[in-house]
């Protein structure tokens, strides 16, 4: 393994390098999520970043007169308790809490070149920036900068480009409303839409499915409707990781007898068995079952998984009758005639091929449902990062149609997003194309005409840099280089840019890799105080649930020259559109009510905002779908017809998916393991069915290269080790971002451009130790 010195102290060892580490371990799988292993794991994390800092900030999460988690967007419910974390979120406030920093003397002593082989882990885990800092082009190293001259050189570059749309502003979704309000406003008035977010990367299918269908490309649900629903379908998604909150709510659930069931290729732990931190019995007994069936579909599966549900659905309206809701479907919806027409033509045989799922269980999961009368479906990246990624999200909401699971309490579609406002920043306008009418209320506002022309999508922003026509990113947070597929084209890209320019708490990969020239602009906290000329600012966002509620930090800033996300914006926004701009920058930053009192005059359902928001729950936005009242041109919801995806694999290929670790949230890597899956000692190994690796000649522990063959390219990743894992023959998966350079730029949703993490052919090939 090799070792250098750390200058930080101590030594560094393969883990600290962009390298493969030790052998990869699978030990108990078995258990329930939570209890005292969440306990001592959050202890662990707290302790590490500091307990007089760490411990503060914790019992402020999802507080009332405290910050929102940056670990997920699931809803905070009126009856918070003293406690209203998660393990995972403990680990994300744990990690910004810190009190170690790093300014000029840590950069004097690393140069460009020793960061660059650092791992992702490494880099997270030297502290929060202190100060600004540059990286003139030329050197190989950052060296600090005042507020104004970093200010000044990016408006500098930036005035200086032949056209606005040669700048990518990209954002992430732990961004506030009012940073991203402010942020799109500057882009906009800088003459661009070049706006590429993070939800491009994840929920973008569901937005667009959503969309087309009901009228709404947001859930319709609510945790009330979790008190009275039925049953609940969780697709494509693994609560007890990404969104361990969501675990709670499920127990509530199941113990008041919903039904539960997971339709996913992994059998995941979290939603086996919660033994809940906060009850003694989730300490000492076994914990709360909560799914009660399991359906492993093979990856890719989901649309013929659906269909053959559906298919078994009518032939069950046949059969007895009262399976479909007749009423709902005349007064409501559009299209079901010609849907049915296309899924009879559609064979169950073939949808039993493709989703791996047996006849006998597409029967039995139709019962269930039709047995069901409020059901919610909930989904994440599992149904939304694939080729047909809109089309997984379209079935979905074609399922819940044909029973009215849509309009009435304790019944919708509810997919989960995992930044706690990345559905926010989609709200407030941070998008490469804006309806129209956002623009005239925005024009309206701030007396100009916004550009009207399509920005650049996160995959059309990398090809853009990669090909020259883009010369300027602008990364408001986020891990561009780690969070976007085919890593190598999208460092090259980021590497011919003349500048770049990041806001950030933590050094990551893409400060390392972009540009010719950068500059780090360090950032304040969610948990930290922000305070301008008319005293401490609270921010808001929104949750996956569409409920807008503040969020204040009380920790003292970890260092005095960070400044807060708007007050970054808005002094970038003046140094580039120059002193004679009529947007009063200053003063919106000044004090947050005014940046909220223009959100209201421009942003439907953000009425008497300054009011409505200092109320302890805050307020849920409107949504006609909500009521049956669908923002569709026809004033129904419409039903798609849609063929079976064509999912071919040559001999010898397996279908991949990426997946997070337990030990990790989005690009940010806190440990090697993944306690939930049983994984120790490494994150570069590949999860296969035991019974392929027999037939393949594949060990436990082989150390194998990983080949993807797409659209007449390979790329190649070095160094997995072989995992049996329970999972369905012919797939793999692999974790996220290691296996990244294995997903095409080139492969993603038809409709939405989402990569196609959940959906890469690759092969495997043996690697001497």
């Amino acid at each position: 393994m090799a070792r250098d010195r750390d200058e930080r102290g101590g030594s560094a060892t393969a883990r600290d390098r962009d390298e493969p580490g030790g052998s990869a371990r699978a030990r108990d799988r078995d258990g329930a999520a939570g209890g005292p292993a969440a306990v001592w794991s959050t202890l662990r994390h707290a302790r590490r970043a500091g307990l007089r800092r760490a411990l503060p900030a914790l019992a402020l999460v999802n507080q009332a007169e405290g910050f929102d988690c940056p670990g997920c967007a699931w809803p905070e419910s009126t009856k918070r308790g003293r406690v209203e974390f998660c393990e995972n979120g403990a680990k994300a406030v744990a990690h910004e809490a810190t009190g170690a920093v790093i300014g000029g003397d840590f950069f004097a002593a690393h140069s460009l070149a020793d960061l660059r082989v650092r791992s992702d882990q490494w880099l997270e885990a030297q502290g929060r920036i202190a100060e600004p800092l540059h990286r003139p082009a030329g050197s190989d190293r950052f060296e600090p900068i005042g507020w104004g001259a970093a200010f000044a050189r990016a408006g500098e570059v930036l005035r200086g480009l032949g056209s606005p749309d040669r700048a990518i502003f990209y954002t992430s979704g732990r961004t506030s409303n009012e940073a991203a309000f402010l942020y799109q406003l500057f882009v906009r008035r800088f003459g661009t839409n070049n706006l590429p977010d993070c939800s491009n990367l994840c929920h973008e299918s569901s937005g667009a499915g959503l969309g087309e269908m009901i009228g709404v490309g947001k859930g319709t649900v609510s945790l009330d409707d979790f008190e009275r629903c039925d049953l609940i379908l969780v697709m494509g998604q693994n609560p007890g990781t990404n969104h361990p909150r969501m675990l709670a709510t499920l127990q509530e659930c199941a113990r008041r007898g919903c039904r539960i069931v997971s339709i996913n290729p992994l059998r995941e732990r979290g939603l086996v068995r919660f033994r809940h931190p906060q009850e003694v019995r989730g300490m000492l007994g076994r914990g709360t079952p909560l799914a009660e069936r399991f359906v492993q579909v093979r990856v890719g599966g989901d649309v013929a998984l659906l269909k053959g549900v559906m298919k078994e659905l009518l032939a069950l309206e046949d059969e007895h009758g009262g399976v479909l809701d007749r009423d709902f479907l005349e007064r409501h919806t559009e299209g079901f005639e010609t849907f049915r027409a296309a899924l009879e033509r559609v064979s169950l045989a073939d949808c039993a091929e493709q989703s791996g799922v047996p006849r006998e269980t597409l029967r039995e999961l139709a019962e269930i449902y039709a047995g069901a009368e409020r059901v919610i479906a909930c989904w994440a990246m599992g149904l939304t990062q694939h080729r047909f990624g809109v089309e997984n999200v379209q079935e979905v909401m074609n399922l819940l149609l044909l029973r009215g699971n849509v309009g009435k309490p304790g019944a919708g579609p509810c997919p989960v997003r995992g930044h706690s406002n990345v559905q926010g920043d989609r709200t407030m306008g941070i998008w490469e194309r804006p309806k129209p009418a956002f623009l005239e209320r925005l024009g309206a506002e701030f007396g100009f005409e916004p550009p009207t022309r399509p920005g650049t999508s996160s995959i059309e922003a990398m090809a853009a840099m990669h090909d020259g026509e883009a010369e300027v990113f602008v990364g408001l947070g986020g891990n561009f280089a780690r969070a976007t597929p085919d890593t190598p084209y999208a460092e090259a890209g980021l590497a011919r840019c003349r500048l770049a320019v990041h806001v950030a708490t933590k050094l990551n990969r893409t400060h390392v890799v972009a540009g010719e020239e950068s500059i780090l602009l360090p950032c304040l906290g969610r948990s930290e105080r922000d305070a301008q000329a008319a005293g401490e600012q609270f921010v808001t966002v929104e949750d996956s649930m569409s409920a807008v509620h503040r969020s204040q930090g009380r920790l003292p800033p970890v260092a005095p020259a960070l400044r807060s996300e708007p007050a970054i914006v808005a002094g970038l926004a003046r140094a580039t559109l120059g002193a004679q701009d009529a947007v009063p920058w200053e003063e919106l930053v000044a004090d947050y009510d005014r940046i909220r009192d223009r959100i209201e005059r421009v942003v439907p359902g953000f009425e008497s905002f300054n009011l409505r928001i200092r109320g302890d729950a805050g307020f849920v936005l409107p949504s006609g779908a909500r009521k049956r009242a669908f923002e569709t041109p026809s004033g129904r919801a419409g039903f798609v017809a849609l063929p079976l995806p064509e999912i071919t694999l040559s001999p010898g290929e397996y279908l991949m998916m990426t997946i997070r670790s337990h030990d990790q949230f989005n690009t940010t890597v806190y440990g090697d393991g993944d306690r939930h899956r049983g994984i120790e000692g490494d994150r570069r190994v590949v999860l296969l069915h035991a019974d392929d690796m027999a037939r393949d000649g594949i060990r436990e522990g082989d150390r194998l290269e990983l080949t993807s063959h797409v659209d007449g390219q390979v790329r190649r990743v070095e160094g997995f080790r072989a995992v049996a894992y329970d999972l369905p023959r012919g797939c793999a998966a692999t974790y996220f971002p290691e296996a990244n350079p294995l997903v095409p730029v080139t492969s993603f949703a038809r409709r939405s451009l989402t990569p196609a993490y959940k959906s890469v052919p690759i092969r495997l090939t043996p690697q001497p130790d």
